[in-house]
C-alpha cells in the first residue's frame, strides 16, 4: 500500500511538512479528506517509525518498515562492522532477512540472495536496499529458509527468531530451542548435517553444506550452546550491549571477541566508525586487592565474552574482588573496554557514612551502580538525601566479600579535579 504511487505521494507530504514530528489531529482529519483513511492510517504510524528509526539508519526518513521488522534490525554501525568479515566472498544469503538491515551493508560490493517467508519483508527489504543504491545487488526470495537454494552462495548470515505469525507479529528473542529455525539448523548450516534437516528434506530443500556461516544471537545467549571451534563475538556500539555473533571455524580467527563500535558522529558514514576489539590473551592470573585511585566498569561485551581478567592484562589492573567484574589501577589508563572512573571516596559501605561524605563533597545527583549487593537503588538514593553542586557515580558492590562504597566521578569532571582523596 504504502509502496504506490499515492502511499508514496502521501509519505513525502507528511515528511515534508513534519520532518521530527506527528500531523495533528486536524491536520490527520484533512489527509483523510484527500486520501483513503486506511491510507493516512498506515501512513501516520510509518511516518512515526520512520523517526523512531533515524536511531538506527541514516537514510530512515527514505524507508519503509514493519514494527516487528526494525525491532530485530540490525543498526548501520554494526551491519558494516559484521559485513567485513565477508570481504572476498562474492555471494552472501541473508537467511531471516527481514527489513534489510544487514542487507544493505551486506550488498556493498557483493551480490546478496535475500530470503524470508513474509513476502512483506522480502519486498522492504529490496525497496530499502534501494534507498541506499545497492538494490542491483540483491535477489529477494519468499520461502521459509531451510527450502533456500544455497549453490554458488559462499557464505551464509542468519538471523533467527521465532515469529508468532507471518508478517508483523510480535517476536521472541533468540534462546536455544525455541528459535525458527532452530540454532542447531543454523549451526548445521556449516555442517552435513544443515542438508540433512529432515523438516527440510521432507518439503524437498535444496539447502547444501556451506562451511562459512554467521549466526546473529541475543547477547545473553548461553555460549555453552556454541559448538566447539565457532567463534562468540559480543558486539556493544558505545556502552549498549547489541549482540552476539557467531562465527563458523571457516570464519573465526579467535575463541571470543568483545568487540566496541564507537559511532560517534550519527551523521558519519557507518563505515567510518572506529571498532576496537578484545581477545583473549593467556598470562599469569588477576590479583585482587582493594580499590586504588581508578576504578574500571567493563563494557558489557567484555563482560559477556569472558575477558574481564584479559582486560586488566591489558590495563595493568588488578580486581577488587573475586567475584565481582570491576577493576582498578592506581594510575589512568585509558581503555574503550570499560568506563573510567576516579575514585574519590572508597570505604565500607554503611549509609550513614555515605550520607555525610556526599554532603561534605556537595554532591547532589548521582548515578547509582549496584554490583553483589543486595538492595533498592531508588530507596538508598532517598535516603542518601542528595544536595550540592556536584555529580557522582556511586558504586555499591563488594571487596574482599565485604559490602562496599565508592564514590566516583568521571575523570576531568569538577568533582575529580577537586582534589578529594579516598577515604
Amino acid at each position: 500500500m504504502l509502496l504506490t504511487d499515492p502511499g508514496r505521494e502521501l509519505l513525502a507530504r507528511i515528511a515534508a511538512a513534519h520532518p521530527g514530528d506527528l500531523p495533528g489531529l486536524a491536520e490527520a482529519t484533512a489527509l483523510r479528506r484527500a486520501y483513503p483513511a486506511d491510507l493516512v492510517a498506515a501512513a501516520m504510524a510509518q511516518h512515526e517509525l520512520r523517526l523512531t528509526a533515524r536511531a538506527k539508519f541514516s537514510r530512515a526518513m527514505d524507508m519503509v518498515f514493519t514494527r516487528g521488522g526494525y525491532e530485530q534490525s540490525t543498526s548501520e554501525p554494526v551491519a558494516w562492522h559484521r559485513a567485513r568479515r565477508f570481504a572476498g566472498t562474492a555471494r552472501v544469503a541473508d537467511l531471516c532477512c527481514g527489513i534489510g538491515g544487514d542487507v544493505i551493508a551486506l550488498a556493498a560490493g557483493r551480490e546478496v540472495l535475500a530470503v524470508d517467508r513474509d513476502p512483506v519483508h522480502a519486498r522492504l527489504a529490496e525497496h530499502n536496499a534501494g534507498v541506499y543504491g545497492v538494490a542491483g545487488n540483491v535477489t529477494a526470495h519468499v520461502a521459509d529458509v531451510r527450502d533456500a537454494d544455497l549453490t554458488g552462495v559462499g557464505a551464509v548470515f542468519i538471523d533467527p527468531a521465532r515469529r508468532a505469525g507471518a508478517g508483523d507479529g510480535p517476536r521472541q528473542r533468540f534462546r536455544a530451542g525455541i528459535s525458527e529455525p532452530p540454532l542447531e539448523w543454523c549451526f548445521g548450516l556449516a555442517t552435513d548435517r544443515g542438508a540433512t534437516d529432515r523438516g527440510a528434506t521432507a518439503r524437498g530443500a535444496t539447502a547444501r553444506r556451506v562451511p562459512a556461516v554467521c549466526v546473529k544471537a541475543a547477547p545473553g545467549i548461553d555460549t555453552s550452546v556454541v559448538p566447539a571451534g565457532w567463534e562468540a563475538e559480543f558486539v556493544a556500539d558505545g556502552r549498549d550491549l547489541k549482540e552476539a555473533v557467531l562465527w563458523s571455524p571457516a570464519l573465526a580467527t579467535t575463541t571470543r571477541r568483545a568487540t566496541i563500535i564507537a559511532s560517534g558522529d550519527r551523521g558519519a558514514p557507518p563505515a567510518a566508525a572506529v571498532v576496537h576489539a578484545l581477545t583473549p590473551s593467556p598470562g599469569p592470573g588477576v590479583r585482587v586487592a582493594p580499590p586504588g585511585e581508578y576504578l574500571y566498569d567493563p563494557s558489557p561485551a567484555v563482560t559477556r565474552a569472558g575477558l574481564v581478567e584479559d582486560l586488566a592484562r591489558l590495563l595493568g589492573a588488578w580486581k577488587i574482588d573475586e567475584q565481582i567484574a570491576f577493576l582498578s589501577t592506581d594510575a589512568e589508563a585509558a581503555t574503550p573496554f570499560a568506563r573510567t572512573l576516579k575514585v574519590i571516596d572508597s570505604a565500607p559501605w554503611t549509609e550513614k557514612r555515605a550520607r555525610a561524605r556526599l554532603r561534605e563533597l556537595g554532591v547532589g545527583a548521582a548515578d547509582l551502580r549496584r554490583r553483589g549487593l543486595a538492595g533498592d537503588v531508588d530507596a538508598i538514593r532517598r535516603r542518601l538525601r542528595l544536595a550540592g553542586p556536584h555529580r557522582a557515580t556511586i558504586v555499591l558492590t563488594r571487596v574482599a566479600d565485604r559490602p562496599w562504597g565508592l564514590i566516583c566521578a568521571d575523570p576531568g569532571t569538577p568533582l575529580a579535579r577537586s582534589g578529594a582523596g579516598t577515604g
